[in-house]
């Protein structure tokens, strides 16, 4: 294909900080590559969504296991912290418009690391604001290592969870079995090779940079999204692809698909100050907040454009912001 004008799309990934003992962690930004609008596959008719990648092994490898434990530990300890609250905040969580509007411009115009750049910190200046133009076609696919217990009540969190972002953006949000624009691939240790052939059917110029991940992905990659903007529109995203790791328990698997989602749809920083929020480091939260559904609704008012300037949307966002919270200081 012609790839003349393309405009270079993003890769948002959640990381660990390790050395904290935190599940999820920072943003990384990164370059792939992107396709002309509504192609995304190289394919002639609609696929049917597949139930799994390839024929997998019926045992998990000890790699495998071995993660499977380690990440059930990890979910342990934090629970015993009181963290991974599932409660969205309450009375101990309090928060102004001032407050709302300060994450939100952190969280939706920041980025923690340059576009294109790898690893490498960013200036610390804001860019545009990025959300999508174009209906929001969820779909998943497990790996073959992925038992039908999990595939299906995993399969009703999405569709719950797309329905629910779909109420509170106001913008059309929800599960397909057929040729979505953001597809969640769930895969354990051992469908790590189907998946990187999968992901090149689906975006055959994406850069090799973007896919090291699944080359050696360490256990302190939970889970990534890889947004993708149209080549008309380098702020308007028009695919992403998503990928959960299956040896996660329950809760943090979860926590993975509310926040790679959410980022997927246009916040892709996080901010040490939000809260109660899961765009934070802290691991406090677990599942989207009733403060996040406002961030969300925020980026998705019609007042808003893609590709505005931090400067040119703050008016505007002061006074969703009031709205929002009813302009308590």
């Amino acid at each position: 294909m012609t790839l003349v004008g393309c405009r270079r799309p993003q890769m948002i990934t959640r990381l660990a900080r390790a050395a904290r003992g935190t599940a999820l962690g920072t943003s990384l930004i990164a370059t792939a590559a992107c396709l002309p609008f509504g192609e995304m596959a190289p394919s002639t008719k609609p696929q049917a969504r597949p139930d799994t990648l390839q024929t997998g092994p019926a045992e998990p490898s000890a790699r495998s296991a071995l993660l499977s434990r380690y990440y059930a530990r990890m979910e342990r300890q934090l629970l015993a912290k009181g963290l991974l609250r599932t409660d969205g905040g309450g009375l101990d969580t309090p928060y102004t418009d001032t407050m709302l509007l300060r994450n939100f411009e952190r969280i939706a115009f920041y980025d923690e690391y340059q576009r294109g750049a790898g690893l490498m910190p960013s200036d610390g200046r804001p860019g545009v604001l990025r959300r999508w133009d174009v209906p929001v076609r969820l779909g998943v696919e497990f790996g073959a290592s992925v038992g039908p217990e999990m595939r299906k009540a995993d399969r009703g969190t999405l569709a719950r969870y797309a329905e629910r972002l779909n109420g509170v953006t106001g913008h059309s949000i929800r599960m397909v079995d057929r040729n979505p624009n953001f597809l969640v691939l769930v895969l354990g240790e051992d469908d790590r090779a189907d998946a990187k052939a999968r992901v090149r059917r689906l975006v055959p110029q994406i850069d090799p940079r973007a896919m090291e991940l699944f080359d050696r992905m360490p256990r302190a990659v939970h889970c990534f999204v890889f947004a993708f903007s149209g080549e008309d529109n380098d702020s308007a995203y028009r695919r992403a692809v998503a990928v959960v790791r299956a040896e996660h328990p329950d809760l943090l698997r979860r926590s993975c698909y509310h926040e790679e989602i959410a980022q997927g749809l246009g916040l892709p920083n996080d901010s040490a100050e939000a809260r109660p929020s899961i765009f934070n480091d802290d691991d406090e939260f677990a599942l989207l907040t009733a403060h996040d559904e406002k961030l969300l609704q925020m980026l998705y008012d019609p007042r808003l454009k893609p590709g505005m300037a931090l400067r040119q949307a703050r008016p505007t966002l002061r006074r969703i912001a009031a709205g929002l919270v009813g302009g308590s200081g």
